[in-house]
């Protein structure tokens, strides 16, 4: 008995300095991903509309992170109940936490993970914001990003990364958000525009991105970032999946932009850089569930179909009339189930686990029915939840902003504010000039305009 407890207290885990480290610098990489997001979403819009588009990221740091410490950890990751579901008292305010209390079975203090998956939580309804631009009330946006974290956000990743949850007990691959992220995300984008309608002038005016510059430094921030997303997710590096998942990232990504741009150049002629911004999101959208389960050669093919389908979706509300302003329905709603169900036929069983694909495996569909269970029951869910709160936030304060206000400006409307301002004034509306006067004993003296 007493060899038994030498043996079993020499297995437990020990805090790790290495992977701690490592955790925290994905953490804030993973952080940057949202400011990354605010550039590649505020460049893709008008400029009326620039500084709403940041302003739409940007709140989510704020109130996502607020909501996380008090309740919103415990509902991801406490006790399961009912696999729907977690809870721990405990955790609530994050008071009772240890300083070197480890995650469960992992080296790293779940300080660090809680803040790792914090910022997991932030970008998700960040990435909603895109499929809404130009009409949307920045009020009744904030309240849906605090209602949609709560009744959405929070139980799908219990679901998905929770143990007890439905979907991991079940055996849902999703090293790092396809489902829980992605999906979720574009679902919700679907369900809300079809409650809030077009913008003004969809399909009549020109409403082309005022600054490809921007969008292409977000998309260089978010594939940056991107590492920390997918690499971090596996919490540590020991078994070398977690280096696998990087390698998987950088070629997946790389395929699904040349696939985007080859469909672009023969559709439309032309190699935008807007294409290959958008095919290298869908890249690491598509990756970003499938990367631990596949080999570099897989991620290629993962990246590839992902990129090729992601540009002939973009297309679609054209054709059938919902107004997705950046294509977040597009990019990553289809990137998401494209890349989780792809782990249904690419799996090798030689990465984060010895779960096979139908290329590679015995059992031969067992894996992609797991998938497609996961993929939409998490699509349906969000769908229509986020409807409803989209529904009753409108039929409440209003979801939009008045015609004439979408017409002169959001930015104007909203923020009291433009993103460029020529006059030499600034950028704020309420910021007065000083106008220097000459006064007789002194240089100069300040008159406010």
């Amino acid at each position: 008995m007493a060899s038994a407890a030498i043996t079993l207290a020499a297995d437990a885990p020990t805090l790790s300095s290495a992977n701690t480290g490592f955790m925290l610098i994905c953490s804030a990489l993973v952080m940057l991903m949202t400011p990354g997001l605010a550039f590649f979403y505020g460049g893709m819009v008008r400029v009326k509309s620039t500084l709403n588009m940041l302003m739409m990221s940007f709140i989510s740091l704020g109130i996502v992170t607020i909501l996380w410490v008090l309740y919103g950890f415990s509902l991801a990751f406490g006790t399961d109940s009912g696999s729907l579901i977690g809870w721990n008292s405990d955790w609530v305010g994050l008071s009772n936490i240890g300083l070197t209390e480890l995650w469960d079975g992992y080296t790293i203090p779940i300080f660090v993970f809680l803040v790792f998956q914090l910022m997991f939580a932030i970008i998700t309804p960040a990435l909603i914001s895109g499929a809404l631009a130009d009409r949307v009330k920045f009020s009744a946006w904030a309240l849906f990003v605090a209602l949609w974290a709560t009744v959405v956000y929070f139980p799908v990743a219990h679901w998905v990364w929770g143990a007890g949850g439905w979907a991991f007990e079940l055996g849902v691959i999703d090293f790092a958000g396809g489902t829980a992220v992605h999906i979720n995300a574009g679902a919700a984008a679907l369900g809300v525009i079809l409650v809030i309608g077009k913008r003004v002038g969809f399909k009549k005016d020109p409403m082309r991105p005022h600054s490809l510059p921007l969008v292409m430094l977000g998309a260089g921030l978010l594939w940056f970032g991107w590492f920390g997303f997918n690499a971090g997710s596996w919490l540590g590096n020991d078994d070398g999946v977690g280096a696998l998942m990087f390698v998987n990232t950088q070629v997946a990504t790389a395929a699904a932009m040349l696939a985007w741009l080859v469909y672009e150049k023969i559709r439309h002629g032309a190699f935008t850089t807007l294409g290959a911004a958008s095919g290298a999101v869908a890249g690491l959208v598509a990756i970003t569930p499938a990367g631990g389960a596949v080999s570099p050669l897989g991620a290629i093919a993962v990246g590839a179909i992902a990129g090729l389908l992601c540009a002939m979706a973009v297309g679609l509300k054209y054709k059938f009339g919902y107004d997705d302003s950046l294509d977040v329905v597009g990019v990553h709603l289809v990137g998401g189930v494209v890349g989780s169900l792809l782990i249904g036929f690419f799996a090798t069983g030689k990465g984060q686990s010895d779960v096979a694909g139908v290329f590679y495996g015995d059992h031969k569909f067992d894996q992609l029915w797991k998938q497609c269970a996961g993929v939409f029951a998490v699509l349906a869910y969000s769908l229509i939840v986020s409807a409803i709160l989209a529904f009753i936030l409108d039929k409440t304060i209003g979801m939009r902003v008045s015609e004439d206000e979408e017409v002169a400006g959001i930015d104007q409307a909203e923020h009291a504010e433009t993103a460029y301002d020529f006059s030499g004034a600034g950028g704020g509306a309420a910021r007065n000039t000083a106008v220097p006067t000459p006064v007789a004993g002194a240089a100069s003296k300040k008159v406010d305009a």
